[in-house]
């Protein structure tokens, strides 16, 4: 199942490019799908959610799981 955030202090395709480099690093081979506009990231990996919950947060934005 994927995990979801809303990361409401991502605000433009630079903040998406940073959590999409956070999430990668982590895990290659993941799928990212960001909405900037509804601030919604998506990750399909087989990595527990919540590591990819502190990948984020140490790239300095705050995902809330939705």
């Amino acid at each position: 199942m994927p995990a979801t955030f809303t990361v409401n202090d991502m605000t433009c395709n630079h903040c998406a490019g940073v959590i999409t480099k956070a999430v990668k690093a982590l895990d290659a081979n993941a799928r990212v799908d960001i909405t900037v506009a509804d601030k919604r990231v998506v990750i399909d990996s087989a990595l527990p959610a919540q590591s990819f919950a502190d990948a984020i947060e140490d790239a300095g934005y705050t995902p809330v799981a939705a």
